[in-house]
């Protein structure tokens, strides 16, 4: 079984995330909100990683790749980091087609979880998914997450408005 690494996203890692997005456009499309056109381009990669490092630099996020061995097999993030009396961020993960059944969402998972508790100093993590995402709730449950509640209309997708499951998970 390959090993489950995760590190800080690099604007070098902007190509092997466009080959994940564009192939599984269609895959991850039902799951996540609706993108303009060229968030799947070079240039739209590039300018959401150089954003993203921003927001790390500012303390608002933490944004990183999921690693299978040495090759990126998705991205995962801290967004929305909240401080003072919260001290809470919130997850996002994706893995691209090619790696997912192997493990690597739930092992990266952990692994942020580590990370959001240690080095980002964080008490609480959360998260939102479809309603009918059942592989990520079972991804979310493996670690500790539990069900809170339900988002109406969360989020645009091709499919129209959709509803969102809430989660939370007390580091």
């Amino acid at each position: 079984m390959p090993s489950t690494t995760i590190r800080l996203v690099r604007p070098d890692d902007t190509d092997a995330l466009l080959e994940h997005l564009v192939r599984d456009r269609g895959a991850f499309e039902r799951w996540e909100p609706a993108r303009p056109d060229d968030y799947y381009t070079p240039l739209g990669q590039r300018q959401r990683v150089e954003s993203y490092l921003e927001a790390f630099e500012a303390g608002r996020m933490w944004p990183g790749v999921v690693l299978s061995g040495t090759e990126v097999a998705g991205f995962i993030t801290v967004s929305d980091i909240r401080r003072g009396p919260f001290q809470a961020g919130s997850v996002g993960y994706w893995i691209g087609t090619s790696h997912q059944g192997k493990g690597h969402a739930q092992r990266a998972l952990g692994r942020l979880l580590d990370l959001m508790a240690g080095e980002l100093d964080l008490h609480r993590a959360e998260a939102s998914t479809a309603l009918d995402n059942g592989a990520s709730h079972r991804v979310l449950e493996s670690q500790g997450f539990r069900r809170i509640g339900t988002s109406t209309s969360s989020f645009h997708g091709p499919e129209g408005w959709r509803d969102s499951v809430l989660w939370e998970r007390v580091l």
